[in-house]
């Protein structure tokens, strides 16, 4: 038996889980939670649905302990059924980024085609009773991704990931059975927590003070109401039956994702995953017939009772219609339905994101369904809400932990990216939900409905609806060039654009490794694609030379990453310059053996280029590798100088 004595860092845990990497440096003073007795944060986040949760526990993960961020929820546990299922590509490539995908690959049901149904133009099959048909099968997601398909998952399992992974690093975790009563800005009282709210958790209130609070509490959002921002749309909302449940049908195409246009109606069929007895769910979206006022005060009313019109068996009756001469129906009775809701839906945005102080700094922030709604037709579900979140949480913890310039603020760049996508998804989901809703072959003003336009209009979004086209304006953050024609989604670099994952080896020991998953999340990255003269003195020794004093110049929150294109012959790390190794040994990549990362994000290889990666994995700004004063300059209005 071997006799051994054994040592072991009490950090040891650090080494074990790869999120429980140190936290972001603090600048900033010390936060005192209380002062005489008032419950003082630097974050309040109000509901914990899957905007919250990624918001609390991003921030958790950036070092805000629980003295700092308190997250409050009025239910009392995590959602149990229905509500959001559908996670599209860029939403799996957050998840992976933050190592929490493989539980949503591995269960849940991937859905790599759509298949569109119209009724039929065929004398002979209408005469059989057959009035529909499959008009074309197409790829899901046609845009370039690590992930070619969209993932449908209970929401229920997606906020216990969430919030599982958020007790490692926060002992309360959720206030549950917490719901807030009111919000005010009062910064007389308190000028360093300015926002004063009221909550009450069991019947009992409290007041709590905070530096920021976020609304992630919905479309009814109580926040949302208490600070007086409006909802602006449309002037009518529709109303949707929908429901899970275990089918009974033959239907063909009832495990892929079907779009269904007939006479009678259109449905969407969306496949879930499989449950405990093993069989398969499927969703169904229909649309019920007439629209109603929106859910202001004086039409609340008249909602409620369009809603409680509509019966689980009706909802089966008009999807029946639609897909005639197939039934379904649920195999184990209408009694065993996993769930099913008639709810109203418009398509409306905030007319503010945010709520600012005397100071002109936005102190009350809103996230996901609280600044944005819009029909199911457009599949953003969760995505748009939690991709708030991330956009959002880098953000407030990098301004509140002091690691940004004076008085640059750059939680005022999320209202300005965030509510632009908001706008671009009411406006594709308006077109797509007014093609969908008509009839193949019906005039929609002056021209007929053809399959091929509503077919051109789904693959022209798919950019949009994947995550993947994503665009963000010019600001601070996002440093644009001289405009471009070029097709960005297909991962040419350009600023305001999330970084396209590639896979490439690495120099040290021959790894393949998807550049996505050497990204982290609290950190910006300098992304330098060197030249073809990186074995000999010219532009990428030159650029390399600099990149110490430029990261030596901020806090330590930037990451270096280093491409290589192909070269003239191998080479060993005594012939690179010493920069390489000594910031980049284990980031260091062959960009050309795997595929060719230059093509794919546009890069002349004699040229080279340096990107500047933000936290979230957008493009912040290129520049040439003999201008990295661009670089400084860019990172100059993002961190403090040291």
């Amino acid at each position: 038996m071997p006799v051994f004595s054994e040592f072991a860092s009490s950090a040891r845990e650090l080494r074990v889980f790869r999120s429980f990497a140190p936290s972001l440096p603090r600048l900033a003073p010390a936060f005192h939670p209380r002062d005489k007795d008032v419950e003082r944060y630097e974050v309040v986040v109000v509901g914990a649905g899957p905007a919250g949760l990624m918001l609390t526990l991003l921030l958790a993960r950036y070092g805000l302990s629980d003295d700092s961020v308190l997250c409050v929820d009025q239910k009392a546990g995590i959602l149990r059924s229905g509500q959001a299922d559908g996670l599209q590509p860029r939403t799996l490539e957050v998840f992976k980024m933050l190592g929490l995908a493989d539980e949503i690959l591995s269960d849940g049901c991937k859905m790599y085609e759509v298949a569109f149904w119209n009724p039929t133009l065929d004398p002979d099959a209408i005469a059989q009773g057959r009035v529909i048909e499959r008009t074309s099968i197409n790829p899901d997601i046609s845009v370039p991704t690590r992930f070619p398909f969209e993932v449908t998952l209970h929401q229920g399992r997606v906020e216990r990931i969430l919030e599982d992974d958020l007790r490692r690093y926060s002992s309360r975790g959720v206030q549950r059975s917490t719901k807030l009563i009111h919000v005010e800005m009062d910064a007389a009282g308190d000028p360093e927590c300015p926002v004063l709210a009221t909550v009450e958790t069991d019947g009992v209130r409290r007041l709590v003070r905070t530096k920021y609070l976020v609304g992630a509490d919905g479309a009814h959002s109580a926040v949302r109401r208490s600070v007086g921002v409006r909802m602006q749309g449309e002037s009518t909302d529709h109303i949707w039956g929908v429901a899970d449940f275990v089918a009974d049908t033959d239907f063909p195409d009832i495990r892929r994702r079907t779009a269904i246009h007939s006479n009678s109606g259109s449905v969407m069929v969306i496949p879930r995953e499989r449950i405990a007895t093993g069989e398969y769910l499927t969703r169904l979206y229909v649309q019920v017939p007439g629209d109603v006022a929106p859910e202001d005060e004086s039409a609340r009313d008249d909602g409620r009772a369009r809603r409680a019109q509509v019966t689980l068996e009706g909802i089966f009756e008009q999807a029946g219609a639609a897909l005639k001469p197939y039934y379904v129906r649920p195999k184990h009775g209408f009694d065993q339905v996993d769930w099913w809701a008639a709810y109203q839906i418009g398509q409306r945005v905030a007319e503010s994101f945010e709520v600012k102080d005397d100071q002109s700094l936005g102190r009350v922030l809103i996230v996901g369904d609280a600044c944005h709604t819009h029909s199911p037709k457009a599949g953003q579900g969760m995505n748009i809400s939690m991709m708030d979140s991330f956009n959002l949480a880098w953000k407030l913890a990098y301004t509140i932990q002091g690691l940004t310039p004076s008085p640059t603020n750059i939680v005022d760049t999320y209202a300005t990216e965030r509510s632009s996508i908001a706008h671009e998804l009411i406006e594709f989901d308006r077109t797509f939900s007014s093609m969908f809703s008509g009839k193949i072959g019906s005039k929609t003003g002056s021209e007929t409905l053809s399959h091929e336009q509503f077919l051109s209009v789904f693959n022209k979004g798919n950019g949009f609806t994947s995550g993947c086209g994503i665009e963000y304006p010019a600001n601070i953050l996002v440093e644009h060039g001289a405009p471009s024609d070029t097709d960005h989604v297909s991962g040419i670099l350009r600023p305001g654009r999330r970084l396209l994952n590639v896979s490439v080896k690495r120099h040290a020991d021959g790894c393949v490794r998807d550049l996505h998953d050497d990204m982290d999340t609290s950190k910006f990255h300098i992304l330098l694609l060197t030249s073809t003269d990186l074995l000999s003195p010219g532009l990428s020794t030159t650029a390399l030379a600099r990149i110490p004093d430029i990261l030596a110049s901020f806090p330590p929150t930037l990451q270096l990453t280093v491409l290589h294109p192909r070269l003239d012959r191998d080479f060993v790390w005594e012939d690179v310059p010493p920069p390489v190794k000594d910031l980049a040994e284990m980031r260091f990549y062959n960009g050309v053996a795997l595929q060719d990362v230059y093509a794919t994000y546009g890069v002349s290889p004699d040229k080279g280029v340096v990107a500047v990666v933000r936290p979230d994995g957008y493009v912040g700004v290129l520049a040439g590798l003999d201008d990295l004063g661009r670089v400084e300059g860019y990172l100059g209005g993002c961190l403090r100088g040291l």
